[in-house]
């Protein structure tokens, strides 16, 4: 997993460096937006072993072809009359989501039943039916 988390941290880094980029030329005439993609990188290639656990996946997996190319995006399209296509506010969020990426990549999400209200209730010092009974901290 050390391999995978590196090449994944270096496509991070990229990416922080494209945005910071974009935000950089966003006033300057023709200048396209550049993005990278990892995960549909990673995605593709754990796809490529089927009937494996993710410990078999990432060992049998060929780390030379964990490489995500920077791309131009939108490259022939423009709104703006001076032909850049960086708007300041999708690169702010962009640079925002990228912190914290809310998708797993390397396994699936597993949807566990939800919790009922007596193994709720089991870890409370002191209840009162169906709920806890807080200590009165002020008077």
């Amino acid at each position: 997993y050390i391999n995978i988390l590196e090449k994944a941290a270096d496509a991070s880094w990229t990416r922080e460096t494209l945005i910071a980029n974009n935000i950089a030329n966003v006033d300057t005439p023709g200048y396209k937006r550049q993005d990278i993609d990892f995960q549909s990188v990673l995605k593709k290639e754990i796809s490529n072993y089927k009937y494996m656990n993710l410990d078999q996946k990432v060992n049998a997996m060929d780390l030379s072809k964990l490489h995500a190319e920077v791309y131009t995006d939108h490259a022939n399209y423009s709104y703006r009359l001076d032909g850049n296509n960086v708007d300041i506010d999708t690169e702010n969020v962009e640079q925002m989501v990228h912190v914290m990426p809310m998708t797993n990549v390397l396994r699936e999400d597993e949807r566990k039943q939800p919790f009922t209200r007596e193994s709720l209730l089991e870890g409370a010092p002191e209840r009162s039916d169906d709920s806890w009974v807080v200590p009165r901290l002020v008077k």
